[in-house]
């Protein structure tokens, strides 16, 4: 019983407008009612053997994983969605900022590629950067939610690193300002 009063308040709650997300209430039981959504690659404490200090975020590309380091060996592993064929890329950022429900703005090089889009989008359900977003550095990339959960252990971005918004909330929660992020192949 109690399932199905959930899924129905998911089902209503999904089907309302992006702008109905736009006050601190609505974006609470989006919040909320996220908790109960599947992950398609679900979140893992993990052994660690690399010499990354704790509070380090790796992205290993190739795996298609982002690891949060804890220390004494030991690490929290989550599934993404990373760069496709020609949008792949590694080094080191550091987190410059950090958002909740931010608005997106496609680049332009994207825009040229997908004239489609709109040029502005505000937070909400409907955005694609999803219920938070960590921005690296000066660059474009960001660690970001994502409106389509079954691209999670996909390449199919432009670059950035997607998560379920379930999986990036529990990351942005756990990364300040300053902390240290290395994507890897």
């Amino acid at each position: 019983m109690l399932r199905a009063i959930v899924l129905t308040a998911a089902a209503l709650a999904f089907a309302t407008p992006a702008s109905a997300y736009s006050n601190p209430i609505s974006r609470g039981l989006a919040d909320f009612l996220n908790i109960f959504s599947e992950q398609p690659v679900p979140r893992q404490l993990v052994a660690w053997n690399g010499k990354q200090a704790p509070g380090t975020v790796v992205v290993s590309t190739s795996q298609r994983r982002l690891y949060y380091v804890l220390g004494q060996g030991r690490a929290i592993r989550y599934g993404v969605g990373v760069g496709r064929q020609g949008f792949s890329w590694s080094g080191t950022k550091i987190v410059s900022r950090k958002r909740e429900w931010p608005d997106w703005r496609p680049p332009a090089a994207m825009l040229k590629r997908r004239p489609d889009l709109p040029r502005y989008m505000a937070g909400g359900m409907e955005n694609p950067l999803g219920a938070r977003a960590i921005y690296l550095g000066s660059s474009l990339y960001r660690i970001h939610g994502s409106n389509e959960p079954d691209t999670i252990g996909a390449a199919v971005s432009s670059g950035c690193i997607r998560m379920t918004n379930r999986d990036v909330m529990d990351l942005y929660d756990r990364v300040r300002p300053g902390t240290k992020v290395i994507v890897q192949r």
